[in-house]
């Protein structure tokens, strides 16, 4: 890991240069190719998984694991990865990306036949240190995102920061381009708000959905999925806290025949609703 480690220092230039074919998104992490002088060009992310995250969603320690799961099993070699957070433009809680890399596939069979065996065994070995270290740059932004979580913002820029993030999705290279909203997908801002009497409001899917119109975005073809949807927070001194109010099955299928319908406007597809847990696994 040391000699790793030393890659960020001496090749943080380099590897900023190989991420900006990567969709124009900084890169954490030092490439091994560069590292070691790899004459072959460094293969696209076969995925690339994009972490959204809302500040103003309480999460429970059962939920914040489900976050760090997903995303820790995602977060492996041929994969690049956004860790971004959000809640409100109109409070300076604007989208921000806190960590952004990608993870390099191995060299094909094939061709490390022409490669000697001392370089290879350096190549190896900066591969499994860039995997660990990719894994825990990942990991410790998510955790900085759900450590500074504030119930006590007034509002919450959902439909505006997905359009935003929707350029970056839609510039990716990666074939399979994976959203993942950790957020209870409640509007709150000049647009429209899905709250009423401190509770999910019972919307209207299509008068919304017009309401949005101007928050259309373009993931090209990505993958949706949600966790924490209609949560409602205990109150401004009660942070991470559920407030245990009911939401009734309509209210929550109505959100989600929105979001379903937002999210089909706006070139992706919205997998799991996660009301607030997923059921399965992000694959």
């Amino acid at each position: 890991m040391m000699n790793f480690v030393k890659l960020i220092i001496t090749l943080l230039l380099s590897a900023c240069f190989v991420a900006s074919a990567w969709a124009g998104v900084a890169n954490d992490i030092p490439s091994c190719y560069a590292a070691n002088k790899m004459k072959m060009a460094v293969p696209a992310p076969q995925t690339e998984l994009f972490v959204l995250i809302d500040q103003t969603t309480p999460l429970d320690s059962s939920l914040q694991d489900a976050v760090r799961e997903n995303a820790d099993r995602l977060v492996k070699p041929g994969a690049a990865f956004v860790i971004a957070s959000f809640s409100s433009f109109s409070q300076g809680r604007y989208l921000e990306v806190l960590s952004a890399g990608a993870l390099e596939s191995p060299i094909d069979d094939a061709a490390r036949d022409d490669i000697s065996v001392k370089v290879l065994r350096g190549f190896d070995a900066c591969m499994a240190d860039q995997a660990a270290f990719g894994r825990k740059a990942a990991a410790a932004a998510i955790n900085r995102a759900m450590g500074a979580s504030n119930p006590a913002l007034a509002k919450s820029d959902v439909l505006g920061s997905l359009r935003e993030l929707s350029a970056r999705v839609r510039q990716s290279e990666a074939r399979d381009r994976i959203v993942f909203i950790v957020s209870d997908m409640l509007e709150n801002s000049s647009i429209s708000s899905f709250y009423a009497n401190r509770n999910v409001r019972a919307i209207d899917p299509k008068a919304e959905l017009k309401k949005a119109q101007e928050m259309i975005g373009d993931f090209g073809g990505a993958r949706v999925f949600v966790l924490g949807a209609g949560l409602v927070q205990k109150g401004a001194g009660s942070k991470n806290t559920d407030s245990g109010i009911y939401r009734d099955p309509k209210t929550i299928s109505l959100l989600r025949q929105f979001w379903t319908a937002y999210f089909e406007a706006s070139n992706a597809k919205l997998m799991e609703f996660g009301a607030p847990a997923l059921l399965s696994p992000i694959k």
